[in-house]
């Protein structure tokens, strides 16, 4: 799975400038978790738009790993970029508290969503769009949160394999602490995603690459030399999934149904008609 990577840097980069300055605007805001995706995101979007327009934010929770904050300052300290920290607890702990029976799925969603609720907040404050950083492998397997770390006006690794953006990552001059450490939403002491997922980025990549690049069926892969058990689970979780990726469908009840007749951001042509 290997990477042009100069040539990718020169795309990403001139696609975080195009798409926000299509927006009406010059800046970009991130969250900073201090893991490999958000730490690629920020070199990138300070590349492409100067230090001074990037704003990101460390969010961490009362559980979150200390190790991880450092990481992510150590990223603002590489790229220059504008930096502001917020506790979540405060936010978060009201609902834990109401709901002591949730579970720890639940409470890393409602830290994703807090995250991702001051993100826009400090995006309308700052002038900026929120530009997310989950990647392809993340995306197809449904390893985020809706409404959460998902949001974003923009997603410049979205399309990019989690051993892609490790590529990237390398070229970019990333700390290797950030690009060897086991990868986790750091959302209660231990988790790693790999452990969530129940195969590594490894696998889990070459087996999508054949699923979906080379377009063979389970069986062929599994005929590759991949176990059946991974297999399968990799195609149950974009199965599972899969209304993670679209939008809302509308009931079409009229003539001009959004989303049928009007595609998804966009205007009709008739509209920009003078």
């Amino acid at each position: 799975m290997a990477l042009d990577v100069n040539l990718v840097r020169a795309a990403l980069t001139r696609f975080i400038r195009e798409q926000i300055a299509e927006a009406g605007r010059r800046r970009a805001v991130l969250g900073l978790s201090g893991g490999l995706d958000s730490a690629v995101v920020c070199y990138l979007a300070a590349e492409a738009l100067g230090p001074d327009q990037v704003l990101a934010l460390t969010m961490p929770y009362a559980t979150s790993a200390p190790e991880s904050l450092a990481d992510a300052l150590s990223v603002v300290s590489a790229t220059g970029v504008r930096h502001e920290h917020f506790e979540v607890t405060p936010l978060v702990q009201p609902l834990i508290d109401r709901y002591p029976t949730m579970d720890r799925r639940r409470r890393g969603n409602a830290m994703a969503r807090a995250r991702m609720t001051v993100l826009y907040d400090q995006s309308e404050a700052f002038g900026g769009l929120v530009v997310g950083t989950s990647n392809k492998t993340e995306t197809l397997l449904g390893y985020s949160t809706v409404h959460g770390d998902s949001a974003c006006a923009l997603a410049p690794i979205a399309d990019l394999y989690k051993t892609q953006v490790r590529q990237l990552a390398r070229r970019l001059g990333v700390p290797a602490a950030i690009i060897d450490k086991a990868p986790s939403a750091d959302l209660w002491p231990g988790q790693t995603d790999e452990a969530d997922l129940g195969l590594s980025y490894d696998e889990a990549d070459a087996i999508l690459l054949l699923l979906l690049e080379e377009r063979q069926s389970p069986a062929e892969v599994i005929a590759r030399g991949f176990a059946e058990a991974k297999v399968q689970r990799v195609c149950d979780l974009c199965r599972r999934s899969y209304f993670k990726r679209r939008l809302p469908p509308v009931a079409a009840v009229s003539t001009c149904c959004v989303g049928r007749d009007i595609a998804p951001g966009t205007v009709p042509p008739h509209m920009d008609d003078q």
